[in-house]
């Protein structure tokens, strides 16, 4: 349900654009993340920052391809927010005690297990790389194909990839899920 709720923009755009065109498509991307930030900031009290960078960055570039009328700028909005995630997460490596992703995923195992740190940095790793390789394919796209390639790049191929990197990394996390304690 979580990975529908993520990528509810990104479907809408697509079918606001197969529909009508790119500034449609636009519009509806933007207004579609504005409603996520809010219902998030309705339903559990705190805001995403996810959420945010993705809605600021979108209403920025996308601001920008309705006022010069071209669709450039709103291409460029995934390589940024993307761009923006792997610094962070570089950035979680480099600054804090934790790396994000093993702030992010703690909360999923729920002490079923102990995963060393050495894979935590790992992990963080892949996803940063992940992501600025994805921002950089996305402006090969962006530049080099249709509006109509991109936004089925922007939706089949980003979204796959999203979806087999987290299969990846749960598989690779369940080698250290283990019976808790108090079942033994």
């Amino acid at each position: 349900m979580q990975l529908f709720y993520e990528i509810f923009p990104v479907l809408l755009f697509f079918i606001a654009f197969k529909y009508y065109d790119i500034y449609v498509a636009t519009v509806v991307g933007i207004v579609t993340t504005l409603l996520q930030v809010i219902l998030n900031r309705a339903l559990f009290k705190k805001w995403d920052k996810k959420q945010l960078i993705t809605l600021f960055v979108f209403s920025l570039f996308g601001g920008m391809t309705l006022y010069f009328h071209d669709p450039i700028f709103v291409k460029w909005k995934p390589t940024i927010v993307f761009w923006v995630f792997s610094a962070v997460i570089l950035g979680s490596q480099l600054f804090t005690r934790r790396p994000l992703m093993q702030r992010l995923m703690e909360n999923v195992l729920q002490g079923k297990g102990e995963v060393p740190m050495p894979v935590w940095k790992k992990l963080n790793i892949v996803w940063a790389v992940f992501f600025a390789s994805l921002g950089t394919i996305n402006l090969y796209v962006a530049y080099y194909f249709s509006n109509d390639a991109w936004v089925n790049f922007k939706f089949y191929g980003i979204t796959s990839a999203l979806f087999i990197l987290s299969i990846f990394q749960a598989l690779y996390l369940m080698r250290f899920m283990t019976e808790s304690k108090s079942e033994k």
